[in-house]
């Protein structure tokens, strides 16, 4: 069964918004607070912040062991029953009323990227924890068992969250992340056991929702003043990394009709990229964003080079049919140049597509607080497009200024931050109200 099948499979559990909630919510709406969600966003942002004014917190260094210690608080505070599972996750959950349900999950990442940003990540985690700290004020308890998962080193793969879904970690965990550390020494550093990771392990089906709320990363809701972001499906990616083989020669000897220059191929196959890729109709990208030539010597013609190359789509065919075309292309550009490519897949993460009965409730929840709304697709990936392995996904998206990320310059203000983390508030009731095993 793939996961579109699955999916369909479980959406019929869901009822649509129409229908009457098999649970009677609270004639007050209930309402996060945004003074506190914004408070902890910014006591978090003090866990790495850099002299640009951004955050340099990547998975397993120290200020994301101090980060994580500082959200582990948060999380007890807020009713949570925590747990740190055999990879690393922090884990908080609350038992529901009735007990023969799944769960219902939220929750995000607090690691970063080298100089990154304040919100990426932390605005769905501490978000997460903010509506189960107003759940717990107001004693109103969930139907079905809820949920918070802090997802450890999200920037370096989703090591967390595809360690949940059942990816084999073996062949990562050698890996040497932004911190100097392996994913191995940092597992064991955060508190979980390598040894143990397959114990971390979820069935398919395990949980009967999750959901994320991120800030865009992007300039689509700015720029159409809109206010919440409905997320159709996360795109796939997959990236090579490619060598191209010529020879090494002397710059001021060698006729340029004699030439095997390797650094001359792979910069026709960079162009090539970009213009496969746009000539395709759709929100497919491609980039190259390493390219390294050697011996690197002006008076010497490349005798190798190596880049990279990422392709990102909704769907993975469009992906490898791009991918054939640029492997065609290169034959061509071989030929033309005296010279040889050799592509090495390198990783791949498949696309997930968002539940649109649960993409419907959150439409309609926002509007309901006089919010405006826009479908969309997600080009970066997110802990959810695992977790769609586990169960239906929804994603709810709060506008980027200037579609800025990964930088110290990403900001969303803290209105939005509140009003997103209300949506999700009011989505998880009504999924919660709605929905059977």
């Amino acid at each position: 069964m793939n996961r579109r099948e699955f999916h369909r499979h479980l959406f019929s559990a869901l009822v649509t918004t129409a229908a009457a909630p098999r649970a009677v919510l609270s004639a007050q709406p209930l309402r996060v607070n945004g003074a506190r969600l914004n408070g902890w966003l910014e006591a978090l942002s003090a866990f790495g912040k850099n002299e640009l004014g951004g955050v340099t917190r990547p998975a397993y260094g120290a200020a994301d062991v101090a980060a994580r210690s500082y959200v582990l608080e948060l999380m007890r505070a807020a009713g949570l029953d925590t747990t740190i599972d055999p990879v690393g996750n922090l884990v908080g959950r609350v038992p529901g009323q009735e007990p023969r349900l799944s769960a219902i999950g939220t929750g995000s990442h607090i690691d970063s990227v080298p100089e990154g940003g304040r919100y990426d990540g932390t605005v769905g985690a501490l978000a997460a924890i903010e509506v189960a700290r107003t759940l717990d004020d107001a004693e109103q308890r969930l139907r079905h068992p809820f949920e918070v998962i802090i997802f450890q080193n999200e920037e370096n793969g989703k090591v967390g969250s595809k360690a949940l879904r059942g990816e084999d970690p073996a062949r990562y965990m050698d890996f040497v992340t932004n911190s100097g550390l392996t994913v191995r020494d940092g597992i064991r550093r955060i508190g979980g056991d390598p040894d143990r990771v397959q114990e971390a392990v979820r069935q398919a089906g395990s949980m009967a929702a999750f959901l994320e709320l991120h800030i865009e990363q992007g300039a689509v809701l700015e720029a159409a003043r809109v206010d919440i972001g409905v997320v159709e499906g996360i795109v796939g990616i997959r990236r090579w990394n490619v060598e191209v083989h010529g020879f090494a020669n002397h710059a001021g000897t060698t006729p340029m009709d004699r030439r095997q220059d390797a650094l001359l191929a792979a910069a026709r196959l960079v162009d090539a990229v970009n213009q496969i890729v746009r000539q395709r109709p759709g929100r497919q990208v491609g980039t190259v964003g390493s390219l390294r030539a050697e011996p690197g010597a002006a008076n010497v013609i490349a005798g190798r080079a190596q880049l990279t190359i990422e392709l990102r789509d909704l769907s993975m065919q469009v992906i490898d049919a791009l991918f054939e075309a640029i492997e065609a292309r290169a034959r061509v550009i071989g030929q033309e140049t005296g010279t040889r490519f050799e592509f090495r897949s390198v990783y791949r993460t498949e696309p997930a597509t968002c539940s649109g009965v649960i993409g419907a409730v959150i439409d309609s929840q926002a509007r309901a607080q006089g919010l405006t709304t826009l479908s969309l697709p997600s080009g970066a990936g997110h802990d959810a497009q695992e977790m769609a392995l586990l169960g239906p996904i929804g994603m709810i998206f709060v506008p980027s200024r200037g579609g800025i990320s990964h930088s110290a310059h990403e900001y969303t203000e803290p209105a939005q931050i509140e009003a997103g983390a209300n949506v999700l508030l009011h989505t998880l009731l009504h999924i919660d109200a709605s929905l059977d095993a």
